[in-house]
């Protein structure tokens, strides 16, 4: 009798031993697998910034036949073109990149106004075409963010709750930064008639 007890006791004591590292081997792996979105989506971003960067030398180029005396605008934009690059190359840090990309989003709203007093550049199929894929890529990024932002949200939920933090600090699992509007994107633009 007592050696049954004690076997049935060692046997609780494995299978609550064998459950808590069954639980644990599975949250460490849900903590890779977030993390893992969270890079995927972040290399989502990075892929239409690239698609971007390659379209804005063409567009240049194609208001610049036009617009001779424009050239500040041009090279403003062609300036944070090649900031992005420089940031993306030495790996800098998501927010950083973004706050470059939407300043380059400005740069372009202007070159697009530019292009607005033109009346030949806006007929050119060339440029309609590079201004329709810009617009195209620009909501690509809009959505790549937002899928970003989502997945950095669930990594960080599953991160910080009850019991999965446990594994994630054990394991030194750190916070992912979500991508935040800068503060010139939150203020109402002024319409005036």
């Amino acid at each position: 009798m007592v050696a049954t007890n004690f076997f049935s006791t060692k046997l609780v004591i494995l299978v609550v031993i064998l459950l808590a590292l069954v639980w644990g081997i599975s949250a460490y792996n849900r903590l890779i697998k977030l993390r893992q979105w969270v890079k995927e989506a972040w290399s989502q971003i990075d892929v239409q910034l690239i698609r971007r960067n390659d379209l804005i030398p063409n567009l240049v180029e194609t208001v610049k036949g036009y617009t001779k005396h424009e050239s500040e605008t041009l090279e403003k934009v062609i300036a944070q073109r090649q900031q992005i690059q420089e940031l993306r190359v030495g790996d800098a840090d998501p927010s950083q990149i973004m706050a470059a990309a939407n300043q380059l989003s400005s740069s372009l709203k202007s070159l697009f106004a530019v292009a607005e007093s033109y009346p030949d550049l806006k007929a050119n199929a060339n440029y309609l075409r590079l201004q329709e894929e810009l617009a195209n890529t620009e909501n690509k990024i809009a959505y790549s963010r937002q899928l970003y932002n989502s997945s950095v949200a669930e990594y960080n939920i599953k991160r910080e709750t009850v019991p999965s933090n446990l594994i994630a600090s054990l394991f030194n699992f750190k916070e992912e930064k979500q991508l935040e509007a800068q503060e010139a994107e939150r203020q109402v633009p002024k319409v005036q008639f």
